[in-house]
């Protein structure tokens, strides 16, 4: 069994593969030089120095002490046919079963030059970056998603002077819509960021960087949070695949409708019947998880000739973002929604807890809540309503 990708998904995997009844020989494949290891810390505990990178090393369940490591041999392309890897090295491997979990990579910006420049993903990254936080440091971050807004907290707590770029209306408004987006923006520009929202950075110069508008943002480093890429090219020379926005995949996971092959994670673009037909991607810290369950099952079954689970993958997503001493919290998909619903808090002061409710016409399909425990905890409470199917159509 063949798992390409070493990171959070690869883990899941092999696990799941276990704990699906693969007896057989498994073989983790992937391009960085470390052990599975926590992401999330990268942009807050990590990069403020709160906590070491090598405490971001995740547990392997007792299950996979067998498993082999091939570190630091990126996957360079693959033939589903005749089932075999090509690594950098130009090695060819053999396998059974194959599960995708290449994951993502930084999206960088498409212009040459500008101070230092900086995208937070593997722990150099982390390490990197981390050097240029002193106090009085000036730092534009391009983006405002989930690194971008997590960096600006880290930066700023450091004593950074931050500026936030971004062409949306307000930060990680695609992800929380513009109500509970806005009141992120006053919590973050209450704590001394500021923000320029709705423009674009067209110019990088050695003193930092030109907006769409004209203006110039004086920078000692630039960190790039524009979102992400899918790792789909060792998949390239296959024929038939949508590699369109990251692997296509059945309602089962697997690729091309390949019983022998499966995607997980971030790189696996899937429908989910609790929000419809339309295959997605969703990267958040919960799916890679799922998705191996689901998907091991899936390989296991098809591999060994045993029934497969009828039921299709259909994970809740959650995520949460801590930044400053606020947690954002969220179960379900917001993203989706087209309407949006205050329950709690007042989100025209810039302190207080917060809590929104989510819906597609009369149906509620996410919450997120922004402040302390008893948000987090009032979000929690959704949870088991959320985790109802919806009806079919009939």
């Amino acid at each position: 069994m063949a798992v390409v990708g070493a990171s959070l998904g690869g883990l899941r995997a092999a696990e799941q593969l276990r704990a699906a009844g693969w007896h057989g020989a498994i073989t983790v494949f992937g391009d960085e030089p470390h052990l599975p290891y926590n992401r999330p810390p990268l942009s807050k505990a990590v990069l403020a120095g709160h906590a070491l990178a090598a405490g971001t090393e995740l547990r392997r369940r007792p299950s996979v002490e067998d498993v082999e490591w091939r570190l630091g041999s990126a996957v360079t392309a693959a033939d589903l046919t005749a089932r075999t890897l090509t690594l950098t090295d130009g090695s060819v491997h053999m396998y059974e079963g194959l599960v995708a979990a290449t994951g993502v990579r930084p999206r960088r910006l498409p212009m040459p030059g500008g101070p230092p420049r900086h995208v937070v993903r593997t722990l150099e990254d982390s390490t990197a970056l981390a050097a240029g936080l002193a106090a009085g440091a000036r730092v534009s971050v391009i983006g405002s998603g989930f690194i971008g807004c997590e960096v600006a907290a880290t930066a700023r707590t450091a004593g950074c002077a931050v500026t936030v770029v971004a062409p949306e209306t307000e930060p990680m408004a695609s992800a929380l819509g513009p109500h509970l987006a806005r009141a992120l923006r006053l919590r973050h520009e209450a704590r001394g960021v500021r923000f320029h929202m709705g423009r674009l950075a067209t110019e990088l110069t050695p003193e930092g960087c030109v907006l769409d508008d004209g203006t110039e943002l004086r920078a000692d480093l630039i960190v790039e949070a524009i979102g992400s890429l899918p790792n789909t090219e060792w998949l390239a020379a296959t024929p038939g695949l949508d590699l369109t926005d990251g692997i296509l995949c059945d309602a089962h996971l697997r690729i091309g409708g390949l019983p022998h092959a499966v995607a997980v994670g971030d790189v696996a673009r899937f429908p989910n019947p609790r929000y419809g037909p339309v295959p997605r991607r969703v990267e958040h810290w919960s799916v890679p998880g799922d998705t191996a369950r689901h998907a091991a099952r899936t390989l296991v079954a098809a591999l060994t000739g045993t029934p497969r689970d009828p039921a299709p993958c259909a994970p809740l997503p959650s995520f949460w973002s801590d930044q400053y001493t606020l947690r954002l919290q969220s179960f379900g998909r917001p993203s989706l929604a087209d309407r949006c619903e205050l329950l709690e808090g007042d989100p025209t002061t810039p302190e207080g807890d917060l809590l929104y409710a989510y819906y597609q016409g009369p149906r509620l399909i996410g919450v997120a809540a922004l402040g302390g425990p008893t948000a987090t905890a009032a979000a929690a409470r959704h949870r088991a309503h959320l985790m109802t199917l919806p009806e079919p159509v009939a």
